[in-house]
């Protein structure tokens, strides 16, 4: 090769490396570069929340900064030092078919099953599975009132508690528009004992015991009175009633159900690709 030869292809060579280089977009305002990869202020500008002091949004763009650029250099140090990138291209390709036939199923289960479980289904279920159905957590139906220390009327308030029928609760409900701090009405449906006893200075050493004790509890602290009024109960162990255990029945068989549509979309399409001859077997 002669010695003009070589400067038109060192020419050449210098314009096609030049060329190939990432250019940042037009009309966007670069804050940093590494590796021809550029962060734009309003990337970053997405990522601190508005109202920060200027010293404390100075300190977040930093450390925003630092994580970028460090992400990037550590993966093109990995990709130089990693030897079976092709096994990682596998492992994403294999993901990303996962995902994609996950997504798939979703949307076809989603067109297939709008209908929720029907009750009859749930109700079978529960009678089958009875023995299954025990509680996980102390859980009770009722009534809390808290009022101040010095809230009027207290003995009333007492009596209204524990009679909890409808003239009383209607009392309460007056009451409590002037009086009360704090008032939870679930006689219609199941609460947690530990969603109670954290508002109130209840002591529970064997909430077995506590929850089949008196249907009505008050204690006192030096500012409030808690009043409880326990209307039904299930202690961790206990079977479940029916309409304790009924949303996680209506889970488990839309879930059942869910796996049932998806096999038979995947046997249609099997025998789809074998009647169109689409899939071929090779003996």
């Amino acid at each position: 090769m002669n010695f003009s030869r070589f400067i038109i292809l060192g020419m050449a060579c210098a314009l096609a490396t030049s060329c190939s280089r990432i250019l940042p977009d037009a009309g966007r305002k670069v804050v940093a570069e590494v590796h021809d990869r550029y962060l734009y202020e309003d990337e970053m500008q997405q990522m601190i929340p508005a109202g920060l002091q200027p010293e404390d949004s100075a300190l977040l763009a930093e450390r925003y900064i630092r994580e970028w650029a460090t992400e990037i250099l550590m993966y093109e140090k990995a990709k130089q030092n990693i030897s079976d990138m092709a096994q990682i291209d596998r492992e994403v390709e294999k993901f990303r078919r996962t995902l994609t036939i996950h997504q798939y199923q979703q949307r076809l289960v989603e067109q297939r099953s709008a209908e929720e479980p029907l009750e009859d289904e749930i109700r079978a279920f529960y009678e089958q599975n009875a023995a299954q159905m025990v509680a996980r957590e102390n859980m009770l139906k009722g009534l809390f009132l808290m009022v101040p220390v010095d809230a009027p009327r207290l003995d009333e308030v007492r009596e209204w508690v524990e009679k909890a029928d409808p003239e009383s609760l209607e009392y309460i409900d007056k009451y409590t528009l002037q009086n009360a701090v704090g008032y939870d009405y679930f006689m219609d449906h199941w609460l947690p004992l530990s969603s109670i006893t954290r508002k109130a200075p209840f002591q529970i050493k064997n909430p077995a015991k506590f929850l089949a004790g008196p249907s009505m509890v008050e204690v006192s602290d030096s500012t409030h009175h808690y009043f409880l009024k326990i209307s039904e109960y299930c202690a961790v162990g206990q079977p479940e009633p029916y309409d304790l255990a009924r949303e996680r029945i209506a889970k488990v068989l839309s879930v059942k159900k869910s796996g049932e549509i998806v096999s038979e979309i995947e046997r249609e399409l099997y025998e789809d690709a074998v009647a169109s001859k689409d899939l071929k077997i090779y003996k």
